[in-house]
């Protein structure tokens, strides 16, 4: 029998990185200064991380799903040079008014729907869903965090700050560090 493990999913443009409005090139990628070290804490903790991002810019035509394959290939690399990893990655590139024909479409991965975390499920055989978390920075993120019945941390960076009047997550956190601590303490009072 597989050891079922925690796993925190992560928004990523607002919630690990700076949300650089459509990100299409890897100069404009920059991590926030916390990131590294509290996926790091994660890493040490053996529980899984896994970004899961809305990317309607590749419906809306400005860029293409190998753009954000590399972006994501390179957030991973500049992790890895401080000894932290996220372990998955998925994106939704549909959204219903995009310009482009096959990616124009009512999915069901767009946040705040769960396709990408069923799809990590599908991947990942050995998630305790009982026991883990989404992270984000937007009303759509912890929606999505009670659709999938996992608890919700709404970060403060990004549209955070505006986003929390708007939703009720299970914490709000001021930055990627204090979300993680939260959680590796939820963790442990639950053990």
């Amino acid at each position: 029998m597989t050891n079922l493990k925690s796993a925190v999913f992560f928004d990523r443009d607002g919630t690990l990185i700076y949300d650089a409005h459509y990100l299409k090139d890897k100069k404009d990628l920059k991590l926030f200064e916390k990131t590294a070290k509290a996926i790091k804490k994660l890493n040490e903790n053996n529980i899984l991380t896994i970004l899961i991002s809305n990317q309607s810019g590749v419906a809306r035509g400005y860029f293409d799903e190998n753009t954000v394959n590399e972006l994501n290939e390179y957030l991973n690399h500049l992790l890895k040079q401080e000894n932290a990893h996220l372990d998955g990655f998925y994106f939704c590139p549909h959204h219903i008014k995009g310009s482009i024909e096959k990616y124009s479409v009512d999915c069901d991965c767009r946040k705040p729907k769960i396709g990408m975390i069923n799809q990590a499920l599908k991947d990942f055989k050995n998630i305790d869903m009982t026991k883990s978390y989404i992270v984000g920075d937007k009303e759509c993120d912890i929606n999505m965090a009670k659709n999938a019945d996992l608890k919700s941390i709404l970060v403060q960076t990004g549209y955070g700050n505006k986003d929390k009047e708007i939703c009720t997550p299970n914490y709000v956190a001021k930055d990627i560090e204090d979300a993680i601590d939260w959680i590796l303490k939820d963790i442990l009072i639950s053990k």
